[in-house]
């Protein structure tokens, strides 16, 4: 078939409905550039006898003819060949542009990952750098949280921070014995929590006014096992000034107190001394069990007994057997009152003899308002007094 792209030849074809004329046919393909692939068709009258062979001239130009259009057929598909060779060719050439734009920003492309990685080794190195530095500054965070653990206990002051919530971030062990804290009170309220203290119950107000007004409070307070604290709140300040929650101190002052208290206590005693020294009049102190603790020179004079050995004596040594009884009520009542008034009763010198006095009882106090003794100022009764005692007087 023709297309299968050789050259085919018929002979002796009838023509017409009676087949009178008969012709040779041929048929090449002809591919061109432009129009594509055509066939080139020749008929030739066929000879009368068409089994008989053709004269050498016919055959001659038969053949001829048959080249020539073979000859048009290669030229053609020659052309044509050509021409996709071109096309393919410009193809080539811009793929082979588009390959070297490729290639151009490829190069670019690595430039810019030079670059990069240039950039990139550099951060590297700076972040090597700010990573040692906050290697450096954890290590110094970490050994002051530890001076910090170890400084908080050390110091015996029961701490407590709180944030602006009043809710709890740390305390020292210390505070736990003061307000009952454990560790899963963390981040509980200050309110929440039971204290120890007696006669206190306002930590969480307090600690509120302090984060409002920002300036720091301190109150005396007491806890249930009889110790004193100064309890002081203040503001929590970070290194850049700000408030960031408050700081709860129990500073023990117990020792303090009693230090003060046994002070104005000697000093108080002193003045005592002094005065009784200097008095014309016995002054005779005694405890709550009736030791006598203090014994003044007038003492003597009116009793007999040195200081010294007064100070060994209990106050039932001085009274007769007879008023023993009438003395421990008049201590007792001295319990509900600062002085008895002036009252006449008997007391006995160290020869043994009942000496009518006259003398007057004051209970002493301590600064916390509790009696810690008697005084007592006693003088000889004028002879006009020297009458018959009434039980009133006895009293």
């Amino acid at each position: 078939m023709a297309s299968s792209g050789q050259v085919i030849r018929r002979r002796d074809i009838p023509l017409g409905d009676g087949g009178a004329a008969r012709v040779d046919l041929l048929v090449a393909p002809v591919a061109t550039p432009t129009e594509g692939q055509l066939f080139l068709v020749q008929l030739e009258e066929s000879q009368p006898n068409p089994e008989s062979p053709l004269p050498p001239e016919a055959a001659a130009a038969v053949d001829l003819a048959a080249l020539r259009l073979e000859l048009l057929a290669k030229d053609a598909h020659l052309l044509s060949v050509r021409s996709e060779l071109e096309n393919a060719n410009e193809e080539l050439m811009a793929s082979n542009e588009e390959l070297q734009s490729l290639n151009e920003e490829m190069q670019s492309t690595n430039e810019e990952l030079e670059t990069s990685k240039e950039e990139l080794q550099s951060l590297n190195e700076e972040l090597s750098t700010v990573n040692g530095e906050l290697q450096s500054k954890i290590q110094s965070l970490s050994q002051s949280n530890n001076d910090m653990n170890n400084l908080l206990p050390g110091t015996g002051i029961a701490t407590v921070f709180v944030d602006h919530h009043l809710r709890i971030l740390r305390f020292t062990p210390c505070a736990a014995e003061i307000i009952n804290l454990i560790s899963g009170d963390i981040g509980r309220p200050v309110d929440h929590l039971v204290s120890n203290l007696v006669g206190y119950d306002r930590l969480a107000d307090d600690v509120r006014a302090v984060l409002i007004s920002l300036i720091p409070s301190e109150v005396e307070v007491r806890s249930r096992r009889g110790l004193s604290y100064a309890l002081r709140i203040r503001p929590y300040r970070t290194l850049g000034n700000v408030i960031e929650g408050a700081v709860i101190t129990f500073v023990d002052i117990t020792a303090l107190q009693q230090a003060q208290a046994s002070r104005l206590g000697a000093e108080r005693d002193r003045r005592l001394a002094d005065i009784a020294r200097d008095a014309a009049d016995a002054i005779v102190v005694r405890d709550l069990q009736g030791r006598i603790v203090a014994w003044n020179p007038g003492a003597t004079r009116l009793y007999g007994w040195s200081e010294t050995e007064a100070l060994t004596m209990n106050e039932s040594q001085r009274v007769p057997p007879e008023l023993r009884s009438i003395e421990l009520e008049r201590l007792a009542r001295l319990c509900h009152t600062e002085t008895l008034d002036p009252l006449q009763s008997r007391r006995l010198n160290k020869s043994g003899e009942a000496l009518a006095v006259s003398l007057v009882a004051t209970a002493l106090y301590d600064d916390r308002g509790r009696i810690y003794g008697v005084a007592s100022t006693e003088r000889v009764r004028p002879p006009a007094a020297s009458q018959p005692e009434s039980q009133d007087a006895k009293l």
